[in-house]
């Protein structure tokens, strides 16, 4: 193997770690943010885990937190939460998600 191909596959495998890094952060954020969510909606237990992988498996539609936020902001309709809230609560559970899965590794 050449040099050359030993940096190919070096940022290949950079490239595989990274794509999965931010995927697992993704998904514990979402995980994170349907359980903030379950507790304005009175849920707990069980009843919280489904509802919180229920944002996880939302997100899972579309490219981006568009779909989250719209699935949030229907299910939050009647409580004090707005789309300001939601995105903010996105953005302070992404890095409570980072810190938790770096933690891991």
């Amino acid at each position: 193997m050449t040099a050359f191909d030993d940096r190919q596959n070096a940022f290949e495998n950079k490239f595989a770690h990274d794509a999965e890094l931010q995927f697992k952060v993704a998904a514990r954020r979402n995980r994170l943010t349907g359980l903030w969510a379950a507790g304005l909606l009175g849920h707990s237990g069980d009843a919280a885990d489904a509802y919180a992988k229920s944002i996880v498996v939302a997100d899972l539609a579309e490219a981006g937190d568009d779909d989250i936020v719209a699935k949030l902001l229907a299910d939050l309709a009647g409580t004090s939460a707005d789309e300001a809230a939601i995105r903010a609560a996105l953005a302070a559970n992404h890095a409570e998600a980072r810190r938790q899965i770096m933690e891991t590794m």
